[in-house]
């Protein structure tokens, strides 16, 4: 042990996040730190941790700038907690932000601190643009020179080449696809429908649409820069508006994802608060529920022996082998929805005896979700996906959720990465 003897439970307090929009939109204008900054003193407020001190804050961003090399400590430093509070950048694609509340978990379960917040923020709307690396040499160049002459020598090589800017690439750099290519031939592999896909892109809009206005957000969201609510959730949503959409990266006959029935391109930000029961206690704090395990899973995507999103499908047997839990000992499931064929692939593996004999090694199918227990109050496709942010947003929604309903035991959570890697937790009553 690093520091207890004995291992601690970890409550979770509650959640912040500020509305998630539709890139350059409402955040256009807006960094990953002054988001960031807004979700993390939406906590501090909601918990009067004005001046308080605590043990870590842990978060990170996909898209970021070298600028924000010491994101999460200068986010701290925006905010009214303590100046003595630390802070520290993690990065697990899509999973950052569930892979930072696993990481202040840890330390608080062992004893190391008492109490923290894990948090995570990404802006499409401001990503890093830079000139290719040829130019960068040149100016390196320039400026390792020893005299005048050397120093303006270099740049008689400019060229026009050098000043093509290059945006970011969502595309994985081994495959060189997109991630909605690489769903895409999942989609195909596992025999995923179009109407499959936007059957549940339907529900996620309708089912957050319906926890808007019944106010389940109310406490979980803080107005940021005018925007008081997720602007990609589509009250009117309809099957024959979403069956009315043009395929987004397959445009033959084969095609099934649609901009509909995939995540939006979104900026925001969201934070949870992690403790140990005595520190909550003892401010009179809220235990909402308690985060019991967490796992990470890695696939073989660039083999073409898995799918790229399919990670979490090896995670969460993993997790529940730990946990010595079935996959129907769930009361709520929030799986991520990077897209919509990427949870049904997923479930269509668990209720596979194929998959679950060869990949899983077990004797029988991993079972089926109930789905009126999948994504209740909503998830990606209706609500957005700041990348790094999405992991908070589900843990603080299904804590929420847990509490809401006494008779309630358990949660499980799921989140596809980027890499081919996926995260999971589960959280629980009791």
């Amino acid at each position: 042990m690093l520091v207890g003897t004995q291992i601690r439970k970890v409550a979770i307090v509650g959640g912040s996040r500020i509305p998630f929009a539709r890139a350059h939109g409402a955040y256009a204008r807006l960094g990953n730190q002054q988001m960031l900054t807004a979700a993390l003193q939406g906590v501090v407020e909601r918990f009067g941790l004005e001046r308080a001190l605590l043990g870590e804050v842990a978060a990170g961003a996909v898209m970021k700038h070298s600028r924000d090399f010491n994101l999460v400590r200068e986010s701290v430093l925006g905010t009214t907690l303590d100046p003595r509070t630390p802070g520290v950048d993690l990065q697990r694609a899509c999973g950052t932000s569930l892979e930072a509340a696993i990481l202040i978990a840890n330390k608080i379960a062992l004893g190391q601190i008492d109490s923290g917040i894990a948090a995570g923020v990404d802006t499409v709307s401001d990503t890093p643009i830079v000139y290719p690396r040829s130019y960068q040499q040149l100016l390196l160049r320039a400026y390792r020179a020893r005299s005048a002459l050397g120093r303006l020598q270099p740049f008689l090589g400019l060229r026009p080449k050098h000043f093509v800017p290059q945006f970011p690439s969502a595309n994985e750099p081994r495959t060189r696809l997109s991630m909605g290519q690489s769903c895409e031939l999942m989609a195909q592999r596992w025999q995923i429908t179009r109407a499959a896909q936007d059957a549940l892109a339907f529900e996620s809009h309708k089912r957050a649409a319906s926890a808007w206005e019944r106010g389940f957000f109310d406490d979980l969201v803080v107005p940021c820069n005018g925007l008081e609510r997720d602007d990609n959730v589509r009250a009117d949503v309809s099957l024959a508006k979403l069956g009315s959409l043009r395929t987004s990266f397959e445009r033959s006959d084969r095609g099934t994802l649609t901009a509909g029935n995939s995540t939006p391109l979104t900026d925001g930000a969201s934070a949870v608060l992690l403790a140990s029961e005595s520190w909550a206690r003892a401010r009179g704090l809220p235990i909402l529920a308690w985060l019991r395990f967490g796992k990470a899973a890695a696939v073989d995507f660039t083999n073409a022996e898995e799918g790229l999103l399919m990670a979490p499908a090896y995670a969460v047997p993993a997790m529940l082998r730990d946990a010595e839990l079935e996959l129907g000992d769930f009361d709520f499931y929030e799986i991520h929805e990077a897209f919509a064929a990427q949870v049904l692939c997923t479930l269509a593996a668990w209720e596979s005896p194929q998959f679950c004999r060869e990949r899983l090694g077990l004797e029988a199918p991993l079972g089926a979700i109930e789905r009126a227990k999948l994504n209740v109050v909503g998830s990606s496709v209706a609500i957005g996906h700041p990348f790094a942010a999405t992991g908070a947003r589900i843990v603080a929604t299904l804590a929420k959720l847990l509490a809401e309903h006494p008779e309630s035991k358990r949660g499980l959570v799921s989140v596809c990465t980027a890499g081919g890697m996926g995260v999971t937790a589960i959280l629980e009553r009791a």
